[in-house]
């Protein structure tokens, strides 16, 4: 079985979920696509890189990225980094013939995600974007539903993205908040996992129609390079500008005739990660929420009058990907399985010399959509999304 080589740039919290995922994916799909080799880790600094290495199971570490790209042992780049330095690692990567994953959003900008998906097309190189959510057994089955015509013609999708960590104005002024890094806030943080979503489920976005705000125009000055997603908190010190979004909602026009809704936030009290979607169809209907993972609601319009309404279903081995995860339904999916499940979809793809998805194209698209909710909040009119070129 073919082993390959890992270059992890980013130890923190992305960085221990794709290490998790590749330690226990041979455990969950066997046999294995390929056994992933958690080789060298990068980080900011020579200490944190070897503390990463560590405690993340790397067998080197070095604080220095672009030797990461540069060593010929290594097959695999994944970048986990904050946003502003996707582009860079992935292009290089990509000219030395490196597969890439990378976190999301792809980049901060459209412009700036084409460059890395021409790079990775020119390379030919197998390339991924690490929108795990998708990846959800209960996601994956409503996709099966709807591709199967369970539902019927596709009427409307309505989607949301809700959190609390940054709904407290004494949360630090993480990397998150500043858009030279970032990209956007709320946007390219969370919602663009809805925006992924909607569009595996759905379809193109043809338009949109957006609005944008900042609910917190300043926080205290982060005191260590660890972003803590609003488990600490500042004092009294200096503060700095925050200059992304807190919260976005758009309308959507589908390509396929289909409208929608999608709302995103990291300030809504008492949501910790509530990603929902339900989508209506001439057959029926669907509904996930992602604090009940397991389940999926369904109902049919072909159920009988004195029968019909929601009924819900576990997901287990009869579903999407249960037979390699837990043998008992709703025994229990959790975030590492959805990075469990991407990894062996992204080995698997490198070990049979094909593409998958979502990748820099589908993250290519994403930021486009990202684009032109930008410019329609901003002008408050529906603007149109272009294809990727």
């Amino acid at each position: 079985m073919k082993q390959l080589n890992v270059g992890l740039i980013g130890g923190g919290f992305m960085g221990k979920a794709h290490s998790l995922a590749y330690a226990a994916m041979p455990m969950f799909f066997w046999p294995a696509p390929a056994i992933p080799v958690r080789h060298t880790i990068a980080e900011a600094s020579e200490e944190l890189a070897a503390e990463a290495a560590l405690r993340f199971g790397f067998q080197r570490s070095t604080s220095d990225w672009r030797s990461v790209v540069e060593d010929p042992a290594i097959d695999v780049v994944d970048i986990a980094t904050p946003n502003h330095l996707h582009a860079e690692i992935a292009i290089a990567a990509a000219q030395a013939g490196k597969h890439i994953i990378s976190e999301k959003p792809l980049a901060r900008t459209g412009a700036e995600a084409k460059d890395m998906y021409d790079a990775v097309v020119a390379a030919g190189v197998v390339n991924m974007v690490a929108f795990n959510y998708r990846r959800t057994p209960a996601v994956a089955l409503a996709k099966k539903f709807i591709d199967e015509g369970a539902i019927g013609r596709i009427l409307s999708f309505r989607g949301t993205y809700l959190q609390d960590w940054s709904a407290s104005p004494d949360s630090p002024l993480s990397w998150r908040f500043q858009k030279a890094i970032a990209g956007s806030g709320a946007l390219g943080d969370i919602a663009t996992h809805v925006i992924d979503i909607a569009r595996y489920l759905v379809g193109e976005f043809d338009s949109v129609n957006a609005m944008m705000s900042t609910w917190i125009p300043e926080r205290p000055l982060q005191t260590s390079g660890a972003d803590a997603l609003g488990t600490v908190r500042g004092g009294d010190g200096p503060r700095g500008a925050v200059d992304v979004d807190d919260q976005v909602m758009t309308m959507i026009r589908f390509a396929g005739g289909a409208i929608g809704s999608i709302e995103a936030t990291r300030n809504g009290y008492g949501r910790n990660n509530f990603i929902t979607f339900e989508v209506h169809g001439t057959e029926g209907s669907i509904v996930f929420n992602y604090e009940r993972r397991d389940e999926l609601q369904v109902c049919f319009a072909s159920d009988g009058d004195d029968r019909r309404g929601f009924r819900t279903i576990y997901t287990g081995p009869a579903h999407p990907y249960g037979k390699d995860l837990w043998p008992i339904p709703a025994l229990g999916i959790g975030y590492g399985e959805t990075k469990i499940i991407e990894a062996h979809d992204f080995f698997t793809a490198i070990a049979e010399g094909t593409s998958v998805s979502p990748n820099f194209g589908d993250g290519y698209q994403t930021a486009l959509i990202d684009d032109a909710i930008v410019e329609s909040a901003e002008t408050d009119a529906w603007v149109d999304v272009p294809g990727i070129d």
